[in-house]
């Protein structure tokens, strides 16, 4: 039996304290790529108790995703924002997901993510994730951004960190450049990553800097 709204927000509050779990519940918190960082990252968010995320990705489920990314083989061909939807309302049916199936530009990033006090960036392309923070630091100036970069191959965990490259700029990752890693992309290193995304997150909204 799925339990009622009042009984998970009930249990969330037991875990984290009232008022930890109401700052985290009231964030709106902006995803942008649900690949292997953004979907998890979601899910991570989500089950920790944000209830409002705005998230953004042109793309589908393919069958290489599944080594890394949140979804499953049912879901291949699905766009990943509305396999994303169906993953965390598994987790919690009464939070609100704004979905954006686009392709985001410096022209519709503002209008996407301009309401979010905190914007992952989880692109996999390099001159996107420039495109997308040079973009948000000029027009959305005051939301702070957590970006991922340098998460391939096994082994090294303890080699991911999180640093403050500017004031309300965050880097998540190895600094390691993929070319010459083996392995290429596998869940557990990119969950590493997502992990220190969404710890970064919390943190920044519970005014924890670094």
């Amino acid at each position: 039996m799925i339990p009622s709204e009042e009984e998970l927000d009930r249990a969330l509050c037991l875990r984290h304290g009232p008022e930890v779990h109401a700052t985290i519940k009231s964030a709106t918190v902006g995803i942008a790529g649900l690949g292997g960082l953004g979907s998890n990252i979601a899910a991570m968010l989500t089950r920790t108790g944000v209830s409002h995320l705005i998230i953004a990705d042109f793309d589908s489920v393919d069958i290489s995703n599944i080594n890394r990314q949140n979804y499953s083989l049912r879901q291949l061909g699905s766009a990943k924002v509305s396999a994303t939807d169906e993953n965390l309302k598994a987790i919690n049916p009464y939070m609100t997901i704004e979905k954006h199936h686009v392709k985001l530009t410096p022209s519709n990033i503002p209008d996407v993510f301009g309401r979010c006090g905190i914007v992952c960036e989880a692109f996999d392309v390099a001159s996107e994730k420039a495109m997308l923070i040079n973009t948000l630091l000029e027009k959305c100036p005051k939301t702070k951004i957590v970006s991922g970069s340098g998460l391939a191959g096994y082994g090294r965990s303890n080699d991911i960190r999180t640093k403050k490259l500017l004031a309300d700029l965050y880097m998540c990752g190895d600094d390691i450049d993929m070319k010459g890693v083996k392995g290429g992309l596998m869940s557990p290193r990119v969950n590493v990553c997502a992990g220190h995304a969404a710890n970064m997150v919390i943190s920044l909204l519970m005014k924890e800097d670094l």
